[in-house]
């Protein structure tokens, strides 16, 4: 199944790229809403999946025995700029654990947002495991083991105590089989399974509801995306689509990206969870898919609504400045999504 056309690149008065895609959105007792394209196709969920992989570090006592608030669960579920901000609270996680940097195995990499890195570079410092995108998620996954007295070395492997308590979590939430043939290995060295879509839809339905968990998860749920749109900094930085999206309605709004094209968010109080992905994974493609996806979901909050639909059009600018075209939901996107009304 090829799957439509739903962003486009428009210089001048010439499409001069397209993005194709799927989109699923389902409701908390696991009904589809809506779907666009191919929503069963196996998908790496990257690091849009994260707040379902950080439930243990909640379930498990671990953020309360470590006095953790809103910040320190949000970065459990972050992709972070490395700003100064992320890195102290990644740091800050692991020492009330009696942890370090050292003890981190998601590897080093330069900040990505251009303008940290380049502060970085200036501080004449080399980048450590701590301004990893994913120290703060890595942080969380050892602050459980330490409070639950499991392996700390060789945390990231597939057959580790705390990977495995991941993987069944993720299992139970979204509802899919994860084992060897969807296994792949993600940036950050942890597992990474392939399901479809509509299961990662189906999962934050259920995070956003409770729908369908135990009370300690649905409890443990709730803290988490509650956490991450009161504090969405440390769900990503400055000048990042998650926390613009996330700071523009305050309490209403649950999005995380990951790698490759995919978006997963949630919106409570209509009980609904979606996922999508950008066939040629890209980034700003997908963000144009969710940021109008959410304008159609809030249609009867003109205000909301409104700007949810300025910021799905993107104009694009070169280097003297100069207006030269836009990112757009393509005809196709728009017409599907009206069929969605809340």
């Amino acid at each position: 199944m090829a799957n439509p056309v739903l962003v486009e690149v428009v210089r001048g008065k010439v499409v001069e790229s397209r993005h194709s895609g799927a989109l699923t959105l389902f409701d908390g007792d696991g009904k589809t809403v809506l779907n666009i394209g191919d929503v069963t196709r196996p998908t790496y969920p990257r690091s849009a999946i994260k707040a379902i992989q950080a439930l243990p570090f909640v379930e498990s006592g671990a953020a309360d025995a470590y006095g953790f608030g809103n910040e320190e669960l949000a970065m459990a579920c972050a992709s972070h700029s490395g700003e100064p901000e992320h890195v102290a609270r990644a740091a800050s996680m692991l020492a009330k654990a009696g942890l370090s940097c050292d003890d981190l195995e998601c590897g080093a990499h330069w900040p990505s947002d251009q303008k940290v890195l380049i502060e970085v570079a200036r501080s004449g410092k080399e980048p450590t495991a701590l301004n990893n995108n994913c120290s703060g998620k890595h942080a969380g996954f050892l602050c459980t083991c330490a409070h639950m007295g499991l392996k700390v070395k060789g945390y990231v492997q597939a057959s580790s105590q705390i990977q495995t308590i991941v993987r069944e979590t993720m299992q139970e939430v979204t509802g899919a089989v994860h084992n060897a043939d969807e296994y792949g290995t993600d940036g950050c060295s942890i597992p990474t399974y392939a399901i479809g879509l509509d299961a990662m839809a189906r999962g934050f339905a259920r995070m956003a509801t409770g729908t369908g968990l135990a009370p300690v998860r649905a409890q443990a749920a709730k803290r988490l995306l509650d956490a991450c749109m009161a504090a969405p900094f440390y769900v990503a930085g400055s000048r990042r689509a998650c926390t613009e999206l996330m700071e523009l309605a305050p309490g209403r709004i649950f999005v995380k990206t990951g790698a490759e094209g995919v978006f997963c968010g949630a919106v409570p109080e209509l009980g609904v969870g979606f996922a999508m992905k950008c066939d040629d994974g890209t980034t700003r493609a997908a963000e144009i898919m969710v940021t109008r996806l959410l304008a159609q979901l809030f249609a009867k909050d003109a205000e909301l609504s409104g700007k949810l639909e300025a910021r799905a059009t993107r104009r694009m600018s070169n280097w003297n400045g100069i207006d030269f075209g836009y990112i757009a939901p393509s005809a196709a996107l728009v017409d599907e999504l009206k069929a969605v009304s809340f």
